[in-house]
């Protein structure tokens, strides 16, 4: 397997639950190496500045927010929601100074279905959505309009983003890790699954979920459960379970925050009326199954410091090759101003979980 160590730019990256960021408040955070201060105005507008001023380099988050403007802590340097300098106080009349010289970088921004999205540009670069040629979509759930999740779990993971995402599509590793009786038994079944390319990644087309796995969703009702899931790049997971009356979706995506962290954002979505009644109970397991995947992750990070070489297989590793593959056609197609061509190709995997 080669090298793929570095962050895919110009997409767009899951910043944070809308319901952690309040009116007249900001929040300080790095992502893909760059420190980032999320704000929401008096009126609800969100925006993302760099986290540094440009005077002295102190963090613009240690400093004060009025609900529309950003005020440094050191010597009082104001930032619009643009990151345009407005005011430094110590100028006085007659200095002539232009302030747009000091500007910071912002960030495009998008608020959808409760989550606040980033949109990351090449480094050095202030590129927008609205000039790059072809960029992956923000993931919309259908048939919740413009709903927020019912529930939203937050997790640090110790390791680069590829090993997260891996692990996050990794078909194979459920009956060792997962392996808890409100989830799934041990013993191993075949699985015969039919992909299509599908835009900027790849889908798992709808099928019946197995009774050795996936117990919890029997608990939906509404007869046999049905899922479907779908990847796109950079590290975006969507999965659907539908019976005859209801819905739980649930969708992952994984933003990276340095070289050796990345957080996994998991929100739940459901139709399914006494879920409400449930909700402690399901962030429990929730948060019991994805630190199951926390726990085995930092294992592997001991062996990862030897810098092997990871073999991958068929058909079992196959969503691992063309997550690689969808990674580095979208840097290219970047990169060379074309459009991006999907690598994915339809067929059936067969393996053994």
């Amino acid at each position: 397997m080669t090298n793929d160590n570095f962050f895919l730019r110009n997409v767009w990256y899951y910043a944070l639950p809308s319901d952690r960021l309040k009116p007249g408040k900001m929040v300080s955070r790095v992502f893909l190496g760059e420190p980032i201060v999320l704000c929401r105005s008096r009126e609800g507008k969100v925006f993302a500045l760099k986290d540094l001023c440009p005077h002295r380099a102190v963090p613009l988050s240690c400093g004060r927010f009025d609900g529309q403007e950003v005020e440094c802590c050191y010597h009082g340097w104001r930032f619009n929601h643009a990151g345009r300098c407005t005011a430094i106080p110590s100028l006085v009349e007659g200095h002539d100074v232009d302030l747009n010289r000091y500007n910071v970088e912002s960030y495009e921004i998008r608020e959808k279905q409760g989550n606040i999205w980033i949109f990351m540009p090449e480094t050095g670069k202030s590129k927008s959505p609205a000039s790059t040629r072809e960029i992956p979509e923000i993931p919309e759930i259908p048939g919740f309009g413009d709903r927020p999740p019912q529930l939203v779990e937050v997790m640090r993971f110790p390791c680069f983003i590829d090993h997260a995402v891996l692990g996050l599509m990794d078909p194979a590793h459920s009956p060792y890790v997962h392996r808890v009786w409100w989830w799934r038994s041990g013993k191993l079944h075949d699985e015969i699954k039919q992909f299509d390319a599908s835009p900027y990644g790849f889908t798992m087309r709808k099928h019946q979920l197995p009774a050795n796995t996936g117990k919890a969703y029997r608990f939906i009702g509404g007869g046999i459960p049905e899922t479907e899931i779908t990847f796109q790049i950079p590290g975006v997971r969507v999965e659907t379970t539908t019976t005859a009356k209801h819905q739980v979706t649930n969708l992952t995506a994984i933003t990276p925050i340095s070289e050796t962290e990345s957080e996994v954002n998991f929100a739940f979505y459901w139709t399914v009326p006494w879920a409400g009644f449930a909700k402690p109970l399901i962030r429990v397991l929730t948060r019991a199954f994805l630190g199951q995947d926390r726990t085995v992750v930092e294992k592997q990070q001991i062996g990862l410091k030897y810098d092997p070489v990871l073999r991958l297989i068929k058909d079992s590793d196959v969503q691992a090759q063309w997550y690689y593959q969808l990674k580095r056609e979208y840097a290219r197609a970047i990169a060379e101003g074309r459009p991006f061509v999907n690598p994915v190709k339809s067929q059936v995997l067969h393996w053994r979980a």
